[in-house]
């Protein structure tokens, strides 16, 4: 058994989409008898690195992350190979997805992580792939691109509409490559939050 991470480390210098504020990392320390002991304190939005939208974050009462299921976050995996190309349903001829799997869309702009390109020029969702997200009951469709689509944002509002979690800025999925069946375990922070900081993790 192998274990590949999936998540962009969290720093207080990482890039963030445009717009949103700069994460806060702080390191303080008290000295106590004996020797000093670290802290770090967080101040940053959910939308983040590495990050998991729950409904709430487009839908008026939408679920809040901390609302579903742990189950929810563990399923067989998928790796679509989208590199180059525009995301949509031929992508998904050969695969096998059922109820409850997790999709993972690899574009290749983990490469470019932080760079203007990354957040300018990402390839967008199709919305007739994520109807057959909805269609096929997927758990989760994670990407490593800033989003999976731009304003006014119906890729997002079809996946979570139909409680389809989104996984934005995901990264090494080229690792995947080649490798199924694997699983996925996603686990998001449990805030009372429209979303949260997630570690994503790839068994194979």
């Amino acid at each position: 058994m192998k274990r590949i991470d999936l998540t962009h480390t969290f720093t207080h210098d990482m890039p963030v989409y445009p717009g949103d504020s700069q994460p806060e990392l702080i390191e303080t320390a008290d000295d106590y008898e004996g020797g000093k002991i670290i802290h770090y304190q967080l101040k940053t939005s959910m939308h983040v690195g590495t990050h998991m939208d729950a409904p709430l974050h487009m839908l008026p009462n939408g679920k809040r992350i901390n609302e579903y299921d742990v189950d929810h976050f563990f399923g067989r995996g998928h790796l679509i190979d989208a590199r180059g190309k525009a995301i949509d349903l031929d992508l998904l001829e050969g695969q096998s997805i059922s109820k409850g799997d997790i999709v993972l869309i690899l574009t290749g702009f983990s490469k470019i992580f932080g760079t203007p390109e990354y957040y300018e020029s990402y390839p967008e969702i199709s919305e007739t792939f994520a109807s057959k997200m909805v269609e096929l009951g997927v758990h989760i469709v994670g990407t490593d691109t800033p989003s999976p689509d731009r304003s006014p944002f119906a890729i997002h509002k079809i996946l979570l509409g139909s409680d389809i979690l989104i996984i934005e800025n995901l990264t090494h999925l080229e690792a995947l490559l080649g490798q199924e069946p694997f699983t996925v375990t996603a686990l998001p922070v449990k805030f009372d939050a429209e979303a949260a900081p997630v570690r994503v993790v790839a068994e194979i």
